[in-house]
């Protein structure tokens, strides 16, 4: 995974702090086929976007990319699953057109780009008046139920990363109502502290002074 620039802790290095932080979390949830180099950009991007400044924020940096990262894979899954099942949308219109086994095996080549048959799956839509957006929108109501279930996975994790980004949004307040706390607790003790230590110091000289001073 490459190195990414993180705002540095006092005494260490951006690459060295970034390390130290996600050594021990789990590899990238990658499956087979994904791009690396892909999730390591995704990574560096929203790292860059959110600059975390604690070890807290590059956990919740990491959520946050890996749930985008899913949101993603969804979404690819979707078109991957009509694109695999069109045949069965073509299917399902060539059998009011066509005997059961013709439209089948026709179906089948249509799907393997077989000429012959992609030419008579065609003339069969153009008589209907339909297109390949037609076998789409067809494959899509065969596959509704799945495509229903990934709809939900894919806003339950989003739901999950507006969670992950509010906890930052939080922990930053804080952070910043703790700092502006602290740094006005020191200006009021200097305003108090800081003159009166000056006039008791100025009444002691005073008084030093005065006792040298011959009867």
């Amino acid at each position: 995974m490459p190195q990414t620039q993180l705002p540095s802790a006092a005494g260490s290095t951006p690459a060295v702090r970034a390390s130290a932080a996600l050594a021990f979390l789990a590899p990238p949830p990658l499956i087979a086929g994904e791009d690396h180099a892909a999730y390591d950009d995704l990574l560096a991007r929203i790292s860059a976007a959110l600059q975390p400044g604690d070890i807290l924020e590059d956990i919740w940096v990491r959520d946050v990319v890996d749930m985008v990262w899913d949101a993603l894979r969804r979404r690819r899954q979707q078109t991957q699953l009509l694109t695999a099942s069109a045949h069965e949308g073509m299917h399902a219109i060539l059998r009011r057109f066509l005997d059961w086994q013709l439209a089948e095996q026709v179906a089948q080549m249509w799907a393997l780009r077989e000429k012959s048959a992609v030419v008579k799956a065609e003339a069969v839509l153009a008589s209907a008046g339909l297109t390949t957006e037609s076998v789409i929108a067809q494959t899509l109501a065969l596959k509704i139920d799945v495509i229903e279930r990934v709809d939900r996975m894919m806003v339950m994790a989003e739901a999950r990363r507006n969670s992950v980004l509010r906890e930052i949004d939080r922990h930053r307040a804080s952070f910043a109502r703790t700092a502006r706390r602290v740094v006005q607790d020191v200006e009021d003790a200097e305003e108090i502290e800081g003159p009166g230590c000056k006039l008791i110091g100025a009444d002691e000289a005073a008084r030093e002074r005065a006792s040298e001073v011959p009867a």
